[in-house]
Order: structure tokens, then sequence, then C-alpha cells
């Protein structure tokens, strides 16, 4: 039985559905990501299940109990957002311990836990600092800390490294999945940040509108989203129109593809998915192998990134289509005919949606 079941969670304000029949669950020591853009009422499920806010129908079910009416001190869990909220009169030892105190444990085993959790998080022997002079980073360390220490039974994160810029955001989001995993806590995270999801999440659930639009493991998520609302929010933007056959072939503007793992459909308008690392330059003379996708057109722009290219082109029909090249590409220039082979394995038919 999962440790925590959302059971068709619905929630309206002032005549507006913020939440739609949301549904998951989440096993022992999971972390699972509430993705979406702002608005799609993730924050609000998670103070649902904290307790801060009341659905107007559904169920919260943790560890087999419905927590209905289980006022949220009483919940076990812990909750940290995106401000820390530390205390700025306490010192780094005072704002991890308060909670402690709280509890009204001996002096030894605060002082014990707080060491724990300060060594946990790389701030030992920070105890003494004023949360005024730490960095962001450290901060975030803290109020991680802080929340840690009281030993939550399941741990809510609303977009904990969103105050920080990218570079440290990059660098402490391994380290927050390593502490999580490190102490098993089963972990419900907030965010907009595609990439924290994917570094960080066991299962993502992608939101909109209220809804989860698709409920899965990163690699598959990034691989296969279920439609292309789903691959546009993920920033996978390669969408061509396409007409399927009965045989599981799609006619594209490009000719006929096939299609690996084609799912079961019947034939009629499909969209393709091409993902940004499919796609190889056509190399000079005849080309060798099976049928492949040929994507012809007129480059529009190249960036460099680093470690790779991002190729913007153009096709005859008017679709903008981005590729990473790697970087030892041939240089291309704005307005050259570019023609591009695609692996077929990074090819997918998407289902229905906006």
């Amino acid at each position: 039985m999962a440790l925590l079941g959302v059971k068709d969670i619905s929630k309206t304000f002032e005549g507006t559905r913020v939440l739609d029949g949301v549904s998951f669950s989440l096993e022992q020591g999971g972390i699972l990501c509430l993705l979406g853009p702002s608005g799609c009422g993730k924050t609000t499920l998670l103070r649902i299940i904290a307790g801060l806010e009341t659905p107007d129908s559904g169920e919260i079910v943790f560890d087999g109990r419905d927590m209905s009416g289980v006022e949220p001190f009483r919940r076990s869990f812990g909750m940290m957002f995106q401000e820390f909220a530390l205390f700025p009169h306490k010192d780094v030892y005072g704002n991890v311990a308060f909670g402690l105190r709280m509890q009204k444990l001996s002096r030894w085993e605060v002082r014990e836990r707080t060491g724990e959790m300060l060594g946990l998080v790389g701030l030992r022997g920070y105890g003494h600092r004023n949360v005024g002079e730490l960095s962001g980073g450290e901060r975030q360390r803290v109020a991680l800390a802080r929340t840690l220490a009281a030993r939550p039974r399941l741990l809510l994160l609303d977009e904990p490294l969103g105050a920080l810029d990218r570079a440290l955001r990059e660098h402490l989001m391994v380290e927050l999945k390593e502490i999580l995993k490190t102490i098993s806590v089963t972990c419900v995270l907030v965010t907009h940040d595609q990439a924290e999801a994917y570094a960080m999440a066991d299962m993502i659930a992608v939101m909109a509108e209220g809804r989860i639009e698709q409920l899965d493991r990163p690699e598959r998520l990034y691989r296969h989203p279920r439609n292309p609302a789903v691959a546009r929010f993920l920033g996978l933007q390669n969408l061509i129109e396409g007409t399927a056959s009965p045989g599981g072939d799609v006619m594209t503007e490009f000719g006929v593809l096939q299609v690996e793992n084609m799912p079961p459909r019947g034939t009629g308008p499909a969209v393709l998915l091409l993902q940004p690392d499919s796609a190889r330059l056509e190399s000079p003379g005849p080309s060798s192998g099976g049928p492949a996708l040929r994507v012809t057109g007129i480059v529009r722009d190249v960036l460099y990134r680093g470690k790779h290219y991002t190729l913007d082109m153009e096709t005859p029909a008017g679709v903008r289509l981005m590729f990473d090249l790697p970087d030892d590409t041939p240089v291309l220039s704005p307005g050259r005919e570019v023609s591009l082979v695609i692996d077929p394995r990074g090819v997918s038919v998407l289902g229905s949606g906006a």
C-alpha cells in the first residue's frame, strides 16, 4: 500500500476551479515532483496535503489514515517554502533547534539532533553564525536542516530552489536529492523548472489547469510526452503534423515515416515529436541503411551552447524546428539550406491534446 494517497481532490476559489479531480499515490522513500506553470494548482495541492487548505471534495490518505480534520501540526509533515522563512534574530543553531525545543526534547537531544542535521547538509561548524550573513545556498541548507530535524514522515517542498541563481540551483539540486535519499524521506516537490524536476524526482506529475496531464518517470516523460501540450511545456517544440495510415506509417511533409513502437491507433491526423538530440547532418554521397526521415529546411540561426550547437531551422511548410548538434559540426550559416537525418528512436507519435 502506498504511503501517501491523493484521491480525486478538487478545489474552487471564487468560482474558479483550481484543482479538478487530482489523484496520485506515492511509495515510502519516493520523490514526486508536481511540475507545471504558475497558476496550474500545484502549490494549492501541496497546501491541501499539508492541511493548510481544505479541498471541496476528495481525500488525502497517509499511511492508511484519512487526513480529513487532522490539524497540520498533527500530521507529522515537514514543509519548506521558497522564502525559507528563517528567524533573523536567531543564529543557525537556534533556527535548526527551534522545532526540537518546541517538542520539549532534552537539551542533550536538541544538541545531538541539531549537530546531526547541520552535518547532513554540510554546515557543521556554522551553528553560531548569523543567518543574515549566509549566502542564499547556505540559508537554503539551514531551512532544510530545520525542516528535517523534526523527522517528518512526509516532506513537502514548495519551489525550494526558486530564490537561487541558476548555477547554484544546479549544484544544490543534486545535493538535495542525495540528502533526501540518504535519510529515505518521502517527498512531494513543487517546481516550474523542468531541469530541477528531472534531476530530483523519481516520478513527475505534469499539471495544467488543475489537472495532472501525465504522471511518469523522468526519462519516459521526456522521451514520450502524452500530448502536444505536455511536450511544449517540457520545451520540446519539434512537432510535425502528419496522417497515420492503417499499417502504422505516418505521412509527413518530408515523406512516409515508420515510427518505432507505434501506439495502437486508427487512421487520421497525427502529431510527431522529433527529439532535439535525434538529428545529424546528412553526409554527402549516397545514403546508407534503411528508410530514414530526412528533414530539409533553411537555417535561421545557430546558437553555440558550449558542448553543442542549437540549430534553428524552418521547413518548406513554415514549421520552425530546433536540434542540438555536436560542437564539432561544420559551421552552418543563416540562410543556407540544410538536410538532417533523424534517428527513428528520437521520433514518437503523440496523443491528442492542445
